[in-house]
């Protein structure tokens, strides 16, 4: 499990703002009327704009020749003269084009045209003559190109928003210099690598021109920026909000950042930074959040570096290889509310100063390096705590001495070394009124048979009860998880059947309960049409694949193997959609996420897949996985031709089974197949030739089969070791040693030559009956229909006889004399 990683101000930006901003264009509808008429002009300027723009949710409906365009949604108008003054057109899914008719409303000092969508435009460079405006707001609404150098002349601006808009760049920022009013300015995401010396050109500009001490709030988010981050940033010192995250500087941070004394908010997280952390950012005593995680520091954390801290409450070092090293009596300055420092060196002791945090509501301490028992006080300090999570760590704990309060929503404690029947902790009275949506005590040593408490535990959505020692049946009251999306009982001793009641868990995606000592595949598996993973691997299952595993549309991942599976491969697996369309977006099996209490919340999925035969951990990259894994069962009868359809079926094993039968002549429509093993059976007949257009294989097992002929000539068939074609003798060519000059005469024949040479050979013995029997007519029947004939050729006969005989003898008498 693991936080967003720029959760506060994503949130912000997409959540928080839209709802203010909605907000605000009624406001501003009722606000707009007053007893002084809309000017003609203006009118007439903003029914030129309405017509260049396309407006299917009718936002604009309101704007009539008949009405006073004071009162038109989203027109602010100077309650004094009636000029417009303000356009707030934002979250109004308009498009088209912005007409230069913008320049004749000569009063307006407001323009927000963010959130919509212009199709990939550039921003209209005649904005830069709307010399009026002090707050521009293009942010989020699909422009592209470069940013108008034109913008620069706006020296009454102080709000400049044009974030979110990917596709933006610049060529230099020295147009910036005519804005010396600016305060607010957000660039993010816009692409200002070409300027890399973008603060030394605003700095060096003299205060007269361009007066950077104004600004307050500057966000340079994903701007694909390198190199240090300039001392001369110190000097920006009304800066309340920096955000210099997801970018590329390098170095140390500098010290002068400690004279921003009125920063609130700092986002330094996901560059390059190193070195040590300057103990000045101890003495921002506003600093209210502070992002400082994934970045590769070495150094030590210590009291020092939080002095005056007292206002923070969001603090982010997750990722980076810090070393927290505080006295064990330390009590912070500060009260938080999110922690997050996963894969901070905390350990090994238990950190004593979370008794001193009563508003923490969010703590990520996983891979923190700590070992040995938690301590008593610690689970009755959680009772304000809504996600706890240390997971992969070294504690020793009593899963009976947990206690949860009604506010944690997630629980991850896998990879440790909690102990005791997980009973005790599931049929615990004091905690029937949970809440829990996140459950994960896998990797633990947890004992004992399921609870039949799950009756209490209907928030939850991921379970993972997973390499433990539970034993038992799997209770029926688990069909009252009817909220549950995954749910993993792998690498236990669990027995039986699956329960009918699972079946009311219709909201499934992932059921892992690989490794356990169950009996047979379910008919009702085929209703739970949200699945997405199914691995049933080594777990001791008997009978039939039930053709109902057909009905799972949604699946990716069917892993079957180390079973005792017999029967055929159901021919209906074409229809499992996932595995036979091009992919489409959806949401991820790895990050399934929900919002809670204003903290974007991932759990990540794990599950064990043999993809290429070895065993691999699949956690972020799990939903790009699509995989057929039916190995070493005894699986009989041929390979369904209709597999084949599964053009995007990434992973292939068939292996060790009893197939016969020939290998799908159209193998080669799965081109996304990067791993294919069907060794150990009894296939027959040739390789298919169209196994060569299989470019992306990176592992081919076809050894110990029956096949034969000539191995099709492709770069990728060649390359593999000859190991892989083992155990086919009559199998022949490269990378064999066995040549294939013979073999192929009499293996390897051409389909259509034998059916030429056939041919010849009827039309010879054809022609050669016909031929016998005419000429044996001709003469017989001439001797049998022509009575002159016939004495002619007896006596002809009978004279050659006497002519012979007396030839013979008188040859005889010669030689005896």
């Amino acid at each position: 499990m693991a936080a967003s990683f720029a959760t506060l101000h994503v949130l912000f930006l997409v959540w928080f703002l839209p709802a203010t901003f909605s907000l605000s264009f009624f406001f501003f509808k009722a606000e707009s009327i007053s007893n002084v008429s809309c000017y003609e002009k203006d009118k007439q300027a903003l029914l030129t704009l309405k017509r260049g723009l396309t407006d299917h949710e009718h936002v604009l409906s309101s704007w009539s020749d008949r009405k006073d365009c004071c009162i038109w949604d989203g027109v602010l108008c100077d309650k004094k003269t009636g000029r417009v003054s303000e356009l707030h057109l934002n979250y109004s899914s308009l498009g088209g084009e912005i007409s230069g008719s913008l320049l004749q409303l000569e009063h307006l000092n407001y323009l927000d045209l963010s959130t919509n969508d212009f199709n990939c435009t550039p921003i209209p460079t005649f904005l830069g003559s709307m010399y009026s405006l002090t707050y521009l707001d293009l942010h989020w609404a699909n422009f592209c190109g470069l940013i108008p150098h034109q913008l620069g002349n706006l020296s009454s601006l102080r709000d400049l928003s044009l974030g979110d808009n990917s596709d933006l760049y610049v060529d230099n920022l020295r147009w910036m210099s005519g804005l010396s009013a600016i305060q607010y300015l957000d660039l993010r995401s816009s692409d200002l690598h070409k300027e890399v010396d973008w603060l030394q050109i605003m700095s060096n500009i003299p205060p007269s021109i361009f007066n950077l001490e104004k600004l307050e709030y500057l966000s340079l988010y994903i701007n694909k920026l390198t190199e240090q981050i300039p001392e001369a940033l110190g000097q920006l010192k009304h800066l309340t909000y920096l955000d210099l995250g997801y970018n590329s500087f390098n170095g140390p941070i500098p010290s002068s950042l400690g004279n921003l004394s009125r920063i609130r908010t700092l986002f330094l997280n996901q560059n390059q930074l190193n070195g040590t952390i300057p103990k000045s950012l101890g003495l921002l005593s506003k600093l209210e959040t502070l992002y400082i995680g994934q970045n590769p520091f070495t150094c030590i954390i210590d009291e020092g570096h939080f002095r005056k801290l007292s206002k923070l409450k969001i603090l982010y070092m997750s990722e980076a290889p810090l070393s927290f090293n505080v006295n064990s009596n330390w009590v912070p300055p500060f009260q938080l509310d999110y922690a997050y420092m996963s894969s901070t060196k905390i350990g090994p002791n238990f950190p004593s100063w979370l008794q001193s945090q009563r508003s923490l509501s969010f703590l990520d301490m996983s891979m923190s390096g700590i070992s040995g028992k938690a301590p008593g006080w610690f689970w009755n300090w959680t009772s304000n705590v809504s996600v706890i999570n240390f997971s992969n760590n070294h504690i020793e704990c009593d899963v009976s001495d947990i206690f949860l309060s009604s506010t944690v929503k997630v629980l991850n404690i896998a990879n440790n070394s909690f102990y005791g029947p997980i009973s005790t902790f599931l049929c615990q009275k004091k905690i029937r009124k949970n809440k829990l949506a996140v459950l994960d005590v896998s990797n633990n040593l947890l004992s004992g048979e399921l609870s039949p408490c799950w009756k209490y535990w209907q928030s939850l959505i991921h379970l993972n009860l997973g390499s433990n020692n539970l034993v038992g049946r799997i209770p029926y009251s688990m069909g009252a998880l009817v909220n549950l999306q995954s749910l993993c009982l792998q690498n236990n001793s669990i027995y039986g059947d699956m329960p009918l009641s699972l079946k009311k868990c219709s909201n499934l995606e992932l059921i892992d309960m690989g490794d356990n000592h169950l009996s047979i595949i379910p008919l009702w598996i085929g209703e739970m049409t949200n699945l997405k993973v199914l691995r049933l691997r080594s777990s001791e299952f008997k009978g039939y694949i039930p053709q109902q595993i057909c009905q799972l549309s949604s699946l990716r991942v069917l892993d079957l193997a180390n079973n005792s599976l017999s029967g055929s491969i159901p021919n209906c697996l074409k229809n499992i959609s996932a595995m036979a369309l091009p992919y489409s977006y959806d949401r991820s099996l790895s990050y399934m996420s929900f919002f809670y209490s204003y903290v974007y919340v991932s759990y990540v999925e794990n599950v064990q897949l043999a993809p290429k035969g070895k065993e691999m951990e699949y956690k972020e990259n799990l939903n790009l996985v699509r995989l057929i894994d039916l190995s070493s069962n005894n699986l009989s009868g041929s390979i369904p031709a209709e597999i084949s359809d599964l053009s995007v079926l990434r992973f292939l094993n068939l292996s060790r089974n009893h197939l016969m039968g020939m290998i799908p002549e159209k193998i080669g429509n799965m081109k996304e197949l990067e791993s294919i093993d069907l060794s150990r059976n009894h296939l027959s007949g040739k390789i298919p030739p169209s196994m060569s257009n299989l470019t992306f294989l990176g592992l081919l097992d076809l050894s110990y089969n029956n096949l034969s002929g000539r191995i099709p000539s492709s770069t990728q068939l060649q390359s593999f070791d000859a190991v892989k074609y083992i155990g086919n003798p009559q199998l022949c060519g490269d990378p064999l040693p066995k040549n294939c000059t013979i073999e192929e005469q009499s293996l390897n024949r051409s389909p259509i030559g034998s059916v030429e040479d056939d041919s010849k050979n009827s039309s010879f013995y054809i022609g050669m009956g016909v031929g016998f029997s005419t000429g044996f007519w001709a003469i017989c029947g001439a001797l049998f229909f022509n009575r002159t004939w016939r004495h002619a050729y007896f006596r002809f006969a009978n004279e050659i006889t006497d002519w012979i005989y007396v030839t013979t003898m008188i040859k005889m008498n010669l030689l005896k004399s």
